[in-house]
């Protein structure tokens, strides 16, 4: 092999490697942001792309400003949070890629009855590369098991399943 083209392959590698410490401190900051509860436009353009699709257990949204606004809505229910997310497989194609990990979501209730519901399941995330990085494109949340009483829903989330965790 000529040196030249183990030149390119090694570049191949290390872009893929980039990419996937990049897309993984990506997903990693999301949940955290969660639990910090700072949730505004800035928050929302770190992280997805301006025509985002989320489809979580209090609904399916479409575009940042109405992911934003969900969002709120869904961490609103609680007083503290804890999101754990782990075992991301990424699959890289160019400037897209996919991600598929388990997510573990401890959450004390904002009733005032201090109760805890888990959530557990998976995500299966869709990401492009913009000029700013790596943005979340597509996600889906899918609850496998939950655990305690789930939060009571607001009206305007009333038709989504009563599991609810953004």
């Amino acid at each position: 092999m000529d040196t030249e083209e183990t030149q390119r392959r090694q570049q191949r590698r290390l872009q893929t490697l980039t990419d996937r410490a990049e897309i993984t401190d990506l997903l990693d900051r999301y949940l955290r942001s969660l639990d910090d509860g700072v949730l505004d436009e800035e928050w929302a353009a770190a992280f997805h792309t301006e025509d985002v699709t989320a489809e979580m257990p209090i609904g399916t949204v479409h575009g940042r400003a109405a992911l934003l606004a969900r969002v709120r809505q869904g961490m609103a229910l609680f007083d503290r949070t804890v999101h754990l997310g782990t075992n991301n497989v990424i699959e890289i194609d160019g400037s897209r890629a996919t991600a598929r990990g388990a997510q573990l979501s401890t959450h004390v209730l904002a009733d005032g009855s201090a109760d805890v519901f888990i959530s557990a399941g998976h995500t299966d995330t869709e990401l492009v590369r913009t000029p700013d990085g790596w943005r979340i494109s597509a996600t889906s949340l899918h609850v496998v098991w939950t655990q305690g009483p789930p939060p009571h829903l607001p009206t305007e989330l009333t038709s989504a399943p009563p599991s609810s965790h953004p």
